[in-house]
């Protein structure tokens, strides 16, 4: 009998598994396989947060799959020689796989498709991280969208209630040799330590102690969402000192969960996706559609400007700057907090996100690829397609970007959507006792006195936050039009 090789990589999960269910209902043997080869994937091989996080979701997969009667394979790349030698030590005949949407791994499972086929296998792919494809929403011109709204709209038109795929209720594995002689038994299998995702020096006591990675803790996530935090995410979601998140996004990214489970969930307690409370937490799926969509239509937005207007800007270079930023010492609270809040647990609030992006990009006038790079670093949820519409939204050289001209002043969103300060004090103990008056202005300004004593040991502002803007308003003036120059 043969098998199929089923190829995992962020769809670390076993229900509304696609390439999982296909490969069981072939009715042979299934070898579920993790090949480990970031270099593939260069230059946005997964950071550091996202190694830990991959180390425990394959312990947990490899967990379920046991409990099933199967196993999980893991090797070191390179991907095509290693599938090519599995392939060899099973006998498959097959190989199956989900898509990814990432530049690099467009080419390089093209490739794998390609030359896998010239060797006779059947070889399939299958959708198992959006609710469309990207190629599949366009407008009405049949260009694909820049803006969000109209191509949400469409989405929505297209249909976003797909059933999710039932768990396989077996895993049929390959026989044991003593089963039967002559047969293929499991191939041999890395150690997950030896794949080296854990950190030599362990900073990652602060992830361990907020996150539970895995399919069971995507769907825990969920449910307590649902029971906690849905109904009021409307009135929430602003605010980084409440818990009015859902915090799925690094089981999203991971593919521990499907955002087809997510809407299904919504419906199933009773939350209209169509109106209501529910509705802004759906525009949040929408966004990551969003942004998939534009990274496998504008691929060169990983590292360039999709307005190519913003090539021309002046950005500055200061590693000081930078890395008071990155350390959460810029003397600006809601920023040191947000920064010191992505060092701790691998995560930021989405109204953080912003706040320091613009604070990096405006204010210090420092090119969005700095953050984009720290963020990929040290985020739990780092996600290519995510990360660049973020920052180029904030930057304002992106897709349906944010008007140059709106700079956040971190003052003021700290006093709208931290007014008690408990998320100050929660990352940044120094402002402890810094009353909420002042928690924002704790060396004083905006007409609030603050007691320095009260701020021993805290940092002076690195930056004026009025002068600076007028600069970034200056820098972003003196950029050539459109057509500038051209006869």
């Amino acid at each position: 009998m043969t098998a199929t090789l089923v190829w995992l990589r962020r769809d670390l999960r076993l229900a509304d598994q696609p390439a999982l269910l296909a490969a069981v209902e072939r009715g042979a043997p299934v070898v579920p396989v993790f090949v480990h080869a970031p270099e593939e994937e260069a230059p946005w091989q997964p950071g550091a947060a996202s190694n830990w996080w991959l180390h425990h979701s394959l312990a947990r997969l490899s967990e379920a799959l046991e409990r099933r009667g199967s196993r999980l394979i893991l090797r070191r790349g390179p991907t095509l020689e290693t599938l090519r030698e599995l392939v060899q030590e099973t006998g498959a005949d097959a190989v199956f796989w989900n898509r990814l949407y990432e530049p690099a791994v467009i080419r390089r499972d093209r490739q794998i498709k390609r030359r896998l086929r010239e060797s006779g296998l059947r070889v399939e792919s299958f959708n198992a991280a959006l609710l469309h494809e990207p190629w599949c929403i366009r407008s009405g011109s049949g260009d694909p969208y820049r803006v969000f709204s109209p191509f949400w709209k469409s989405c929505r038109q297209a249909g976003i209630d797909g059933t999710p795929l039932p768990e396989p209720e077996a895993l049929p594995a390959p026989p044991t040799a003593a089963a039967r002689p002559g047969a293929a038994p499991w191939p041999g299998s890395e150690s997950l330590d030896a794949l080296g995702l854990l950190p030599e020096l362990r900073w990652d006591a602060g992830l361990d102690r907020t996150w539970t990675p895995g399919e069971a803790g995507a769907h825990r996530r969920l449910h307590d969402f649902l029971e906690n935090s849905a109904e009021r995410y409307h009135r929430l979601r602003d605010l980084p000192g409440q818990p009015g998140t859902s915090r799925l996004s690094p089981h999203l990214h991971f593919g521990e969960i499907s955002p087809r489970q997510i809407v299904r969930a919504l419906r199933d307690a009773g939350l209209d996706p169509d109106s209501g409370s529910a509705e802004p937490f759906l525009r949040e799926i929408g966004w990551r559609e969003f942004a998939h969509h534009l990274l496998f239509h504008f691929p060169h937005t990983t590292e360039a400007p999709l307005n190519p207007r913003f090539e021309a800007f002046p950005w500055r270079e200061s590693e000081r700057d930078l890395r008071a930023w990155q350390q959460g010492r810029t003397g600006i609270p809601i920023v040191d907090a947000s920064m010191r809040e992505l060092w701790q647990t691998g995560w930021m609030h989405n109204r953080s996100r912003m706040i320091v992006a613009s604070l990096l990009t405006k204010n210090l006038r420092m090119h969005w690829l700095h953050g984009a790079r720290w963020f990929w670093d040290t985020l739990v949820d780092a996600d290519l397609a995510s990360n660049t519409l973020g920052w180029q939204w904030t930057a304002g050289s992106g897709a349906d970007a944010a008007p140059y001209f709106r700079i956040f002043n971190p003052v003021l969103q700290g006093e709208r959507f931290d007014p008690d300060g408990r998320y100050v004090r929660r990352y940044v103990p120094e402002l402890e006792r810094v009353p909420a008056s002042a928690i924002h202005t704790p060396r004083g300004g905006r007409g609030r006195a603050a007691d320095p004593a009260l701020a021993l040991g805290y940092p002076p502002p690195i930056v004026d936050l009025r002068e600076s803007r007028q600069a970034a308003l200056e820098a972003f003036r003196r950029l050539p039009t459109p057509g500038a120059g051209r006869s």
